[in-house]
């Protein structure tokens, strides 16, 4: 299960998705727009850009690692650890 980010808004409260057209290009609101505006980003900007993507989300290697251990049966699941997390997760939640 992914979770997508949500919608980046701009100064005036519209979604990014709501300024595009039905194809996915920038909507026209019956003024010619200009085509030919640039923008600079930070550093931090680019970082934050790229973690969006999802790609540093998950260690593709390690997760093939971690199933091809769990299928010839080198790691043992412990059911109850695994309850034990997930139960102090919510209560921490709860707080």
């Amino acid at each position: 299960m992914k979770i997508q980010p949500p919608p980046v808004s701009t100064a005036t409260g519209a979604s990014a998705s709501a300024m595009r057209g039905e194809n996915g290009a920038p909507a026209q609101s019956g003024a010619r727009q200009a085509s030919s505006a640039q923008v600079e980003l930070s550093a931090a900007s680019r970082t934050l850009l790229a973690m969006q993507n999802g790609d540093a989300d998950i260690g593709f290697a390690k997760v093939a690692a971690i199933r091809d251990a769990i299928a010839r049966g080198d790691i043992a699941i412990d059911a109850g650890k695994i309850a034990d997390g997930l139960l102090a997760s919510a209560r921490e939640l709860l707080k």
